[in-house]
């Protein structure tokens, strides 16, 4: 047990949260159903991504790519189109080599331990303990953004730069290992609350980054590029270099960089998705 944190404080922490999820925990599509692969799909989709953009995505994908051989082999540009919007289209590259992998090396089924998780592109630590949990129930310690907030928020009001070493024995001490999923919902729902309601106590934790403004940086300026691609595969170099507001050696940087990502290939003067 935690030195600092009373078994009554951990109830009453409990109580607080599942009393506030029952009552207003959010529906959301990924909640309705325990395939891997579309909790995989939802985890992937909401990283760095903001939960109503998920939501109009996540079942439009789904629609065209339901399972893991459909992603697999479906061309990286479709891919890409369904995934504008989103942002990070690193993420559609590693989930479609995700489904790859899962098709070739463990047939077309997701494994349920953490550590084959991990061995997957595309899913770090955080990832594979949610999937895990989400879609096998497996209740395992993890830390995202909401869940960092909650408890900050109820067993760090005071401090500052709080690390996430120090939040993790909570996350386990309080941890419902007969129901994780719910749980772990609950937390979730009640940190995006504190953060509607104008708190926000991710701002003491240690790892705290705020995000970059998208509009003007390289990450748009490279959407850009990719989008122009995808409506017109075969574009040529001049017609990219009216289309998009760069400097001709920072685009030249840009479609290096896409093509070596495995992004884009170019021959000649002309551009594709690969």
């Amino acid at each position: 047990m935690h030195e600092t944190v009373t078994m009554p404080a951990v109830a009453g922490f409990r109580h607080i949260i599942l009393d506030y999820y029952r009552a207003h925990g959010r529906r959301l599509p990924w909640r309705e159903t325990r395939d891997p692969y579309a909790i995989l799909v939802s985890e992937i989709m909401l990283q760095q991504t903001q939960v109503e953009r998920v939501r109009e995505k996540y079942l439009q994908f789904l629609a065209v790519f339901p399972n893991w051989r459909e992603l697999a082999e479906a061309e990286l540009s479709r891919v890409l189109e369904l995934w504008q919007g989103l942002g990070y289209n690193r993420r559609a590259v590693s989930l479609q080599s995700c489904a790859r992998a899962v098709c070739e090396h463990f047939a077309g089924t997701l494994p349920h331990e953490v550590a084959q998780l991990e061995s997957l592109p595309g899913i770090g630590p955080y990832t594979a303990r949610a999937v895990a949990t989400f879609a096998f129930d497996t209740a395992t310690p993890f830390i995202e953004t909401n869940i960092r907030s909650v408890f900050i928020h109820h067993f760090f009001a005071d401090a500052e730069a709080v690390r996430d070493a120090d939040i993790l024995p909570l996350v386990e001490l309080t941890l419902d290992r007969d129901n994780p999923r719910d749980w772990y919902y609950a937390l979730m729902d009640y940190g995006a609350m504190l953060k509607r309601s104008g708190v926000n106590p991710s701002r003491k934790s240690a790892h705290h980054v705020r995000q970059s403004p998208f509009r003007g940086s390289n990450r748009e300026q490279r959407s850009l590029i990719l989008r122009a691609i995808l409506a017109e595969p075969g574009i040529p170099l001049g017609r990219l270099e009216e289309q998009i507001p760069l400097v001709g050696k920072l685009l030249a940087r840009n479609l290096e960089q896409l093509e070596r990502e495995g992004f884009i290939r170019q021959e000649r003067d002309r551009f594709w998705v690969r």
